[in-house]
């Protein structure tokens, strides 16, 4: 059987989309890396599936890499679960996630299946942008590593406190530079 899968993404270029068709018998390793070469990401993240129900709640993970395995699921690996393994009717959802620290994903979902047989997946269809594979946003944003007097507050901050109310003494003798909290 030839599966028919069309991925979207709720950010970025509303036109993108990416088709893909793959042979039943083609792996989830053989997914992932035909969205990674559809999209130009490296190949340098903890990526995985998870299957879906109809509002998009997470269930079965096929990871990368053999982890920990939940309670509740088996532990699959990519590239030793097989597409029919977990895959078996028209409509399954599935996301994937492609910015594992951030928690974002392509919306998967199978539009077809037709008879035949083709080698691995391959991309038939590409339009729009994909969005940047890792967010720029800096967890440590606004923390000021010169070790002067000159903080940074975030506009958030400054719109809810006047910093000229703030008093900073008190606030230099603090050091974490021998690794102590206290």
């Amino acid at each position: 059987m030839i599966y028919r899968f069309t991925f979207s993404c709720e950010e970025g270029d509303p036109s993108f989309r990416r088709v893909f068709e793959a042979d039943s018998d083609a792996t989830f390793l053989e997914l992932h890396e035909a969205i990674l070469k559809s999209v130009g990401y490296p190949d340098d993240q903890m990526t995985s599936f998870f299957l879906c129900n109809e509002e998009w709640e997470k269930g079965q993970e096929v990871t990368l890499v053999e982890m920990d395995s939940n309670f509740e699921y088996d532990n699959m690996v990519m590239n030793e679960t097989r597409l029919s393994d977990l895959i078996e009717e028209q409509g399954q959802r599935l996301i994937y996630i492609f910015d594992p620290m951030f928690e974002r994903y392509f919306f998967g979902s199978l539009k077809e299946i037709k008879p035949g047989t083709m080698n691995g997946v391959e991309c038939v269809e590409s339009k729009g942008k994909a969005p940047k594979q890792l967010k720029s946003e800096d967890p440590l944003a606004g923390i000021n590593s010169k070790g002067d007097d000159d903080f940074m507050f975030d506009d958030e901050f400054k719109d809810e406190y006047d910093l000229g109310d703030i008093d900073m003494e008190g606030f230099q003798d603090l050091s974490f530079d021998d690794g102590t909290m206290f």
